[in-house]
């Protein structure tokens, strides 16, 4: 089984006039402002994984600042799942300030939903502020035993849309924090895995943490595969498109190129999956 982790789509209001959404989500506009950016529905979704072989694939929507279209957009996200049952999995989004976050937490799932995300802070830090804005999400994540995806990426390097200014600290700072939470860091984590080669303490803190592989063939080589297994183990790696923006032949390709044994491939390109979402 193939489970892609890390996927977008939206309701065809908002592919179809894009700039009518940039008004006070600027978040929004600076990742969706390039027409090259693409925006896509359910159905394309069902069409490409049927293409490239996808069993099941992880939905979201984006975390809107409004938070009538984080619920419009959670809506469409229920609907998609009922209508492609066993295709796609849904997880609930909102902008982590939104003060009604619980609610909609607890309406997502009672909609079919299966854990919340892709949570980001595209133009703040995960500072202090962020993690209060978290901790009652995380609380009900926790109680419930639901995944939450975190938007994370490398502190260093070239900048794109998307990029966040998060630390490798404040990264850690989060997972010490939610230590009782399964939580999955998009972007191979911004490299926080690195330091589970620490002797002390930092194994334990990252044993509930899962990566996925989002965006990897526009970010790294492909041995960061390899050294990624041989640091955390392929059991906590989760393979993630990011559909639309790149289709998933490009991560197995890599992933073959990287030499990985075919039990590793296939714990990352579903069995881990399968397990987090008890699927």
């Amino acid at each position: 089984m193939i489970i892609d982790f890390h996927t977008h789509i939206f309701p065809k209001t908002m592919r179809e006039d894009r700039v009518k959404y940039f008004a006070g989500e600027p978040a929004f506009e600076y990742l969706y402002r390039s027409l090259k950016s693409k925006i896509v529905g359910a159905k394309t979704i069902i069409d490409s994984m049927d293409e490239q072989g996808v069993d099941t694939s992880v939905v979201f929507g984006f975390p809107w600042k409004n938070s009538i279209l984080s619920q419009q957009h959670n809506d469409y996200i229920m609907e998609a799942v009922a209508k492609y049952s066993g295709r796609l999995v849904g997880l609930c989004c909102f902008d982590p300030s939104y003060k009604n976050a619980v609610e909609e937490v607890n309406r997502c799932i009672d909609g079919g939903l299966s854990g919340v995300g892709e949570l980001a802070f595209y133009q703040s830090a995960l500072d202090e502020v962020a993690l209060n804005q978290l901790a009652p999400i995380m609380e009900i994540c926790q109680r419930m035993d639901l995944p939450v995806l975190i938007h994370t990426n490398e502190p260093v390097g070239h900048i794109y849309p998307g990029k966040a200014p998060n630390t490798l600290l404040q990264i850690y700072d989060l997972i010490k924090r939610f230590q009782g939470n399964r939580i999955v860091l998009a972007h191979w984590g911004g490299g926080i895995f690195f330091f589970h080669l620490l002797k002390r303490e930092v194994k334990d803190v990252l044993q509930n943490i899962y990566i996925d592989t989002a965006a990897s063939p526009f970010l790294y080589d492909p041995e960061i595969y390899r050294y990624a297994v041989d640091i955390l183990g392929s059991d906590k790696i989760l393979f993630g498109s990011d559909f639309p923006l790149l289709n998933p032949s490009k991560y197995f390709e890599e992933m073959g190129q990287a030499g990985l044994l075919i039990d590793q491939i296939e714990s990352i390109c579903g069995r881990n999956a399968a397990k987090l979402l008890k699927l």
